[in-house]
């Protein structure tokens, strides 16, 4: 008998945790995560840092892309994280983002409800993918957009989530919110430039209390944010952030995936103690997205 339904959520919180899948941080010890697949990807238009990329126009090669790929899923592999890799669809060329279509709660996914016209097709795949594994959806967002590079599980409790009114709306964020503080969590809302694409561009978290953040292009009010819940943070350069260079997976046990050309957060972390798994994606990021963007956990140990 399957266990597989659209909605799972208690409509009054209380929602049972998950126990196959799920995660309450975004640094507890990575074992299962989806990575999107990159069989169609080509650089588009829907972004500023890959229109800057064909402007300029450097060259787009989809063979070393694919070897690259094939170098961050074996950084995966000798992390001991688990990848399970979304079914290829033809029409979908952003797939490989596979962050933005679906997000990952101590209850289950949420599917999400993409920006992009030619992106929305995205949240079909993703279904049929939990589908096949057995597993059911939280809820699914309907009340305009949220992506998922905007949120994330910052840690047990508590849930950090961008909106610049495209990518993720203000209306998508309120419905997610009013779902999570109904399960009694605080859900911390961050009103950001369109410009950035998605908070991920600006924001990581690196291990328990640890943050990663461009301090010059974020308003002070996240900052003492942070700071407010003792957080420690590591602040990195805007150039570095033009390049994805904030963002980051962590993989908990005190270690983080970044890009090969992040040297400045790569720096950084080794001097804090971490651990740096860093493949290189060099093809992969003039289109908009990192290592980051490619990826949702299935399954953290919950801390």
């Amino acid at each position: 008998m399957t266990d597989f339904s659209f909605k799972r959520r208690n409509d009054n919180g209380s929602t049972t945790v998950m126990d196959r899948c799920g995660i309450n941080s975004e640094y507890g010890a990575l074992k299962d995560v989806l990575v999107g697949p990159i069989d169609h990807y080509s650089w588009q238009t829907g972004n500023a840092a890959s229109r800057r990329s064909l402007r300029v126009g450097l060259p787009f090669d989809a063979n070393i892309a694919k070897q690259q790929y094939a170098e961050m899923l074996d950084a995966y592999h000798r992390a001991g994280v688990n990848t399970h890799i979304v079914p290829a669809d033809e029409n979908l060329p952003y797939q490989l983002y596979g962050r933005d279509s679906s997000v990952m709660t101590p209850w289950g996914p949420i599917i999400t409800h993409m920006y992009s016209p030619w992106r929305r097709g995205e949240w079909a795949p993703m279904v049929k993918f939990y589908q096949d594994l057995d597993i059911p959806i939280y809820d699914i967002i309907t009340a305009g957009t949220l992506e998922g590079g905007d949120f994330m599980v910052l840690e047990p409790g508590v849930v950090l989530c961008g909106y610049s009114g495209e990518r993720t709306s203000k209306a998508g964020f309120e419905q997610m919110k009013s779902w999570f503080e109904k399960e009694g969590w605080e859900v911390k809302g961050y009103e950001f430039d369109p410009y950035f694409l998605h908070i991920d561009v600006l924001v990581a978290a690196l291990a328990e209390k640890l943050v990663a953040v461009c301090v010059d292009a974020v308003e002070p009010e996240l900052i003492e944010w942070f700071k407010s819940r003792n957080f420690e943070i590591v602040d990195i350069s805007f150039p570095q952030v033009m390049k994805l260079g904030v963002n980051v997976v962590a993989l908990g046990n005190d270690r983080v995936m970044l890009p090969a050309e992040n040297t400045e957060l790569k720096d950084k972390c080794k001097a804090l103690g971490l651990e740096v798994f860093d493949p290189n994606i060099s093809m992969i990021t003039p289109g908009g997205g990192g290592v980051h963007c490619m990826c949702q956990p299935l399954k953290r140990e919950f801390v």
